[in-house]
């Protein structure tokens, strides 16, 4: 606001995993795993989220994204020390397109932020995820989710884009696209790289093609301690934790179901803005939530029912 395989990678399979023999049971439990790391994942975003409208007046939006991604890289890098050799030229450019798309999608988000409210930009953002579930599902119920996750996103808006910044709607809609170019190649670097070492490597894509944009904008303000202090904070909460988390969750989930689970993170920050920050939740607002929950539960459990390869995530 706020993610496969190598051999080397005990848990990341070249297709979404198949749930194991066993009945019922053994196929809730295989799904239980991605459905809570794209939860947390969202939590995380929103807290990072949080933190970085803190930090947006020390340092610009451009400034908030470049200190964000860099030191996200910086973490990754340490943490993962990927390898950089043995890898195709294939491997190289899955690699860069991932880096590109993450760019494009926090650099356009914070330009949305900074002039339309937070959970406006959420919401028309999630457009893009929920616009990619349509496109590679093959099923019909898919569809349904899809749609009825649309209708809750449309309920949260409260019907209040026409007075919003149409600068910033256009930097919210263009994010939603590259958050559905990321979660395209956040599942094909996952494939292609062990662990984290993908992640690792496209944020640090990322990083330079935002450090200049930022720099320009922030100059020695990116160096004062405690905006450094807050900048790591939001890398860590907005980036690090849950870009890894939805990396790990696109191991076993296929893009269309993602997708529509995408359609949470305004509803997730509707209900953070209710329970941290006390502001009033309208009974539209709930049933927006819940229409975005029920359409989440709905597509996790058809795709448990039935796993369809998906040939735009297949090389």
């Amino acid at each position: 606001m706020s993610k496969p395989t190598s051999p080397a990678s005990p848990i990341a399979p070249t297709s979404p995993v198949r749930p194991a023999s066993g009945g019922p049971a053994a196929s809730r439990a295989t799904r239980l795993g991605p459905v809570a790391l794209v939860v947390a994942a969202g939590v995380s975003v929103q807290f990072g989220a949080a933190i970085a409208v803190l930090l947006m007046p020390r340092a610009g939006a451009a400034g908030v994204v470049a200190l964000r991604l860099a030191a996200a890289a910086l973490v990754l890098l340490v943490v993962c020390r990927p390898r950089l050799r043995g890898h195709s030229r294939s491997d190289w450019g899955t690699v860069c397109a991932f880096g590109v798309a993450m760019a494009g999608m926090n650099g356009l988000f914070y330009q949305a932020v900074d002039r339309i409210p937070l959970g406006a930009a959420v919401t028309l953002e999630v457009l893009g995820p929920l616009v990619l579930s349509v496109i590679v599902s093959r099923r019909l119920v898919n569809l349904l989710w899809a749609g009825l996750a649309l209708v809750g996103v449309a309920l949260l808006g409260g019907g209040g884009f026409g007075g919003l910044d149409p600068v910033g709607v256009a930097f919210a809609l263009g994010a939603g696209a590259m958050w559905a170019a990321y979660i395209v190649f956040s599942a094909r670097t996952g494939r292609r790289f062990p662990q984290a070492d993908g992640l690792a490597l496209a944020m640090a894509v990322a990083a330079v093609l935002s450090l200049p944009l930022g720099i320009a904008e922030a100059g020695g303000k990116l160096l004062v301690p405690g905006t450094l202090a807050l900048g790591v904070a939001v890398a860590v909460l907005s980036s690090v934790l849950p870009y890894t988390l939805e990396l790990l969750a696109l191991r076993r989930l296929p893009a269309s179901t993602f997708a529509v689970m995408m359609s949470l993170e305004p509803a997730i920050a509707a209900t953070a803005g209710f329970l941290v920050l006390h502001q009033a939740l309208a009974l539209t607002d709930a049933l927006a939530i819940a229409l975005v929950i029920a359409a989440s539960i709905g597509a996790v459990r058809s795709q448990t029912r039935k796993l369809a390869p998906e040939t735009l995530l297949n090389e």
